[in-house]
């Protein structure tokens, strides 16, 4: 596998940023944000995706040891309702960014929407976290943290099997929807169930 680049901008102080839940009909989208060191690498580091549970847990540990600053940021999903994913998206990778010190010099944005935050110059990378190692490590600790969380709710609700889907639009998770309803962490304006299951109610 090639190593991924460090980063867009060698001669800056570069945080990267990515998130994890766009998909879900449940729960936060959770975005992180994260500086490496310009000595940092490692050869597993990649796209959350593209990496099982263990090997993303055993990264984590590694990044959070290793970066320069790293934070991560949930937007609920009475927000996500309010001002639509893709506001929310970005709006979590805001919060994230915002907690970093030192204050990032440029920011390398995952995917291809994003707003300016503090006039802070940055590029957005569609499958960045397959090109740059900051964004590859924000993904990773958006992904991790927002697993870990919905496990936690998935102790209140069982019946959604969130601790494997994570809120995802499984056949088992919509099952729960059209046999128990929508809980409160459940997106309000998604579409939870597809028309034909709403008629059979």
């Amino acid at each position: 596998m090639l190593m991924l680049k460090l980063k867009i901008n060698p001669e800056l102080l570069e945080c990267g940023t990515d998130e994890a839940g766009r998909g879900c009909l449940a729960g936060p989208v959770t975005a992180a944000a994260c500086i490496l060191p310009d000595n940092f690498a490692h050869p597993l580091l990649n796209d959350s995706k593209q990496l099982n549970a263990s090997q993303r847990l055993e990264l984590r540990e590694i990044i959070e040891s290793s970066a320069i600053c790293w934070a991560i940021a949930h937007v609920h999903e009475s927000e996500i309702d309010q001002m639509n994913i893709l506001n929310a998206s970005i709006e979590a990778m805001h919060r994230a960014i915002a907690q970093l010190k030192p204050i990032p010099e440029f920011i390398a944005v995952d995917g291809n929407r994003f707003k300016p935050l503090n006039q802070i110059p940055f590029e957005c990378v569609i499958k960045g976290d397959g090109k740059y190692q900051n964004i590859a490590a924000a993904s990773i600790l958006a992904k991790t943290e927002r697993d870990r969380y919905m496990k936690v709710l998935h102790q209140e609700y069982p019946q959604y099997d969130w601790n494997n889907n994570k809120g995802y639009p499984t056949l088992k998770h919509r099952a729960a929807i059209a046999q128990f309803g929508a809980t409160p962490y459940h997106r309000q304006s998604f579409r939870l169930l597809p028309n034909q299951l709403k008629l059979s109610l």
